[in-house]
């Protein structure tokens, strides 16, 4: 997960109508941000989502919401802040975390994961009990359907399911429609390609669709991992990758403490090469780098 890249949104975000700027006021891109502005908008984001903003984030903060001052006609980050927080402007208090939590993903990320699945995993996964896999943090979706197609070439149809999750509603809309630019499927294997892809045509030239046959069996669900989901049932294999190093130390803990119950008797728990859970639960034994198995 990267928190805040540096590129641009488009300002047209929410429901709500625009509110006409005032001649009066000076330029949006004028507006500067005050130290008690930014820690506001630190703690408001921490709150929501348990991520921890350094103050080298400041540019980019203020570069993201300087947007929606212009779609309100606001004249400080103050009163944007304030407008976030009114219960009356959900939509809006949604669009502020999709914009400070903007995720970075591509298809076949850590190809040694995906060994380690098909080596070690799957064939010692009881038969006629189904597959259910979790992307913990699955952004645009590439990693949800990169095992989906690891799934569907090892298990029977119907036998398995895989369910992607993510704080931001905008990037699980694109996760849920599988349309991709061609540009952004390198990792995807030939043979896949063929077998599970759709190449687009005419206005849909350069870009990919991922196919039914596989995407019926793939679900998306808008959450934030600080808090317990136990609707989400249990699962033989969750990836968590990335996303820890974006938390401090308790938030950490937390989410390791809400992910645990989710997994399955001897079930395989994935985090990213720059992440650590030592230590954070007795029965997640070490099997390899970046890969914990549930000991019980």
């Amino acid at each position: 997960m990267t928190i805040i890249p540096d590129t641009s949104v488009s300002d047209t975000r929410g429901n709500m109508n625009t509110v006409a700027l005032n001649n009066c006021q000076p330029s949006v891109n004028d507006i500067a941000i005050s130290s008690k502005e930014y820690q506001a908008i630190r703690q408001f984001i921490y709150k929501a989502a348990g991520i921890e903003l350094g103050e080298a984030k400041q540019a980019l903060v203020t570069a993201r919401l300087r947007k929606r001052l212009r779609h309100y006609g606001l004249s400080s980050y103050a009163d944007y802040v304030a407008l976030a927080n009114d219960p009356k402007h959900l939509v809006e208090r949604q669009t502020m975390m999709d914009l400070l939590t903007t995720n970075e993903t591509y298809f076949f990320r850590e190809k040694s994961h995906f060994e380690f699945m098909r080596q070690r995993v799957l064939p010692h996964h009881p038969p006629r009990q189904p597959f259910r896999f979790w992307s913990a943090a699955s952004s645009s979706g590439e990693e949800a359907y990169s095992v989906a197609m690891e799934l569907a070439e090892f298990f029977d149809n119907n036998s398995w399911s895989v369910v992607g999750s993510d704080i931001s509603s905008r990037v699980l809309q694109q996760a849920s429609s599988g349309h991709y630019e061609q540009r952004r499927i390198d990792g995807i294997p030939d043979a896949y390609l063929k077998k599970y892809c759709l190449k687009g045509k005419g206005v849909y030239a350069n870009t990919l669709l991922i196919d039914e046959a596989i995407k019926q069996y793939v679900s998306f669900v808008n959450l934030n991992l600080v808090e317990s989901q136990p609707q989400l049932g249990q699962f033989d294999v969750i990836f968590l990758r990335n996303m820890l190093i974006y938390f401090d130390q308790s938030k950490r803990q937390q989410i390791i403490d809400n992910i645990y119950p989710r997994l399955n008797p001897g079930a395989y728990l994935f985090i990213g090469h720059s992440e650590s859970i030592k230590g954070m639960h007795p029965n997640l034994h070490y099997v390899a780098p970046t890969i914990y198995q549930k000991i019980i």
